[in-house]
């Protein structure tokens, strides 16, 4: 087997005159992971660099990938996602998979940008306060999920109650009110956070009927699915296309009851 001139240049072009020492230690197996990844898998479809390596740094992060991610980061940054954006999948991760998992990358991703001489802080993107980050919650979860959600936040046990407020102050209003990435974008990598670490099938199902609703199709979904298969493995890629599968089942089910 040799590498497919596809898959050389997707290389070349992510990593600009790197060599993998894969090719001296795993030469079978590095050809192989490039042929299928970097040619069969990213010319499936059309989706665009920059949206494909998005997905997959937030499916390393949901996956635990540390080495990967710090070595697939620079290629994302060659590909058009910025230093702001690449730093907001790691920030909205925290949300999703809790800080003792995103540690890592919060510090993967710092020592990344000052390798590559970019100066840290990089500029704020909040865009709430504290007082105002409830209301600016619920609103953001309006405009992703619908009407339905305007008083989740005090919904549910009044035991429980306070972790449907702090979905609608924490999660979305501290994280998706933030600049840098927009809804389409947020709700995406959401998903591709849910997909890799597995077990949150009805997170999934929740959150693909939220891509869908706000323009990310099924048919996108699927382009995000595969493209992240590389990555994150067959079982997983497949609970995640089950769960799309049975969100746009819902939402037909909806439409037709509602026409």
């Amino acid at each position: 087997m040799t590498f497919t001139k596809n898959a050389a240049a997707y290389h070349e072009k992510m990593f600009p005159g790197y060599i993998s020492k894969f090719k001296e230690t795993d030469p079978e197996f590095i050809e192989l992971f490039d042929n299928f990844a970097f040619d069969e898998v990213v010319n499936q479809d059309d989706l665009d660099d920059r949206t494909r390596m998005l997905a997959i740094i937030a499916a390393l992060i949901g996956s635990q990938s540390i080495d990967e991610f710090k070595a697939f980061l620079p290629a994302a940054l060659n590909f058009g996602v910025t230093p702001v954006e690449a730093k907001e999948v790691v920030y909205q991760a925290v949300a999703y998979l809790g800080i003792g998992r995103v540690f890592p990358f919060l510090k993967g991703i710092n020592e990344v940008l000052e390798s590559l001489e970019i100066k840290l802080p990089l500029a704020g993107q909040s865009t709430t306060t504290m007082e105002n980050r409830l209301e600016k919650g619920i609103q953001a979860q309006v405009d992703i999920f619908g009407d339905e959600m305007k008083n989740f936040y005090k919904s549910g046990p009044e035991e429980s109650r306070h972790i449907n407020r702090w979905l609608a102050d924490n999660c979305f209003g501290d994280y998706y009110t933030r600049t840098g990435l927009d809804y389409k974008q947020r709700e995406m990598i959401t998903f591709c956070f849910l997909a890799a670490q597995g077990g949150c099938e009805a997170q999934m199902i929740s959150h693909a009927r939220a891509n869908m609703g706000i323009g990310n199709d099924k048919a996108f979904l699927i382009k995000i699915i595969s493209q992240c298969l590389p990555f994150i493995g067959y079982p997983r890629s497949l609970n995640a296309l089950h769960c799309v599968n049975e969100a746009a089942d819902l939402l037909k089910s909806l439409h037709n009851i509602l026409s």
